[in-house]
């Protein structure tokens, strides 16, 4: 199944799926191991920040191997693209999904360059995602007004696309305070619009919330900070007062932090 149809399947029944950023073998491994245990699809999502860290086709490779050995139902996505070109070239290496991140132009820009790339990834039976509305990056005011139904409904019937990332008090990195979504205001886009909802900035919304948001319509959950933040915490309390240097004896626990993580956010999403 592709990931488009599976996104099409989990926003007829009302479910999702977790969309988890990797940044390495480790923390790859990690979540495709949290996947398996629980016998959960998993979308493996990697950012241009990433790419530029691994090269795309190396990471391409390692992902799809690893779906492949691990068993497990699962999809490559470029998370925030910021053009047609990189978009290109992710599909080119064998990507499965991709997204144009154009929130932060006008209205009108957003809906050209998106319309662009939704023309682009027709030729590979691409997933296409795209996002409207403020969704606070790490260092932005993560106070703001949520994405306009109005605006919700008209942009996805201009470009096509398949998911659209909404604002809803949602916010990249950690929380500075307690997050409050507005599922009042998801019930009225997902009321509107026919493509799947996604949810950026999953790290540090409680679960029930979690949980209301994909009863309320989000199908597709992104996680990134908590993943990098576990993984890093664990190394840095292996390796505090260790003279320890075979990165083999000490990797394994901190992927085995990640498992934990991952298996958790499933079995929250999977509810």
């Amino acid at each position: 199944m592709t990931m488009k149809e599976k996104l099409a399947v989990c926003t007829a029944e009302g479910s999702a799926l977790l969309a988890a950023n990797f940044y390495n073998f480790e923390t790859l491994e990690g979540l495709l191991l949290a996947a398996k245990a629980t016998n959960s699809s998993l979308i493996v999502q990697l950012s241009e920040s990433s790419l530029q860290y691994l090269g795309i086709r190396p990471a391409v490779a390692m992902a799809r191997a690893m779906l492949t050995d691990c068993g497990v139902e699962g999809w490559i996505h470029l998370d925030h693209g910021s053009g047609p070109e990189v978009v290109k070239k992710c599909l080119d290496a064998g990507f499965d999904s991709v997204m144009i991140d154009a929130s932060e132009q006008s209205f009108a820009e957003n809906v050209r360059i998106t319309q662009e790339v939704v023309k682009i990834a027709a030729a590979y039976k691409a997933n296409v995602e795209a996002e409207l509305g403020y969704v606070a990056k790490l260092g932005q005011d993560q106070q703001a007004e949520p994405t306009s139904v109005e605006d919700a409904k008209r942009f996805a019937e201009a470009t096509g696309i398949d998911a659209l990332a909404i604002a809803i008090g949602n916010a990249h990195g950690f929380y500075k305070q307690p997050p409050n979504l507005r599922l009042d205001r998801l019930r009225e886009i997902r009321a509107v619009t026919r493509c799947a909802l996604v949810l950026h900035g999953s790290s540090g919304i409680p679960d029930a919330q979690l949980q209301e948001a994909i009863r309320s319509g989000i199908s597709k959950i992104n996680l990134a900070t908590e993943t990098k933040n576990t993984f890093m915490k664990k190394l840095q309390s292996l390796l505090a007062g260790s003279d320890e240097i075979d990165l083999r004896k000490v990797f394994p626990k901190a992927i085995q932090e990640v498992q934990a993580l991952i298996i958790r956010k499933l079995e929250v999403i999977n509810l």
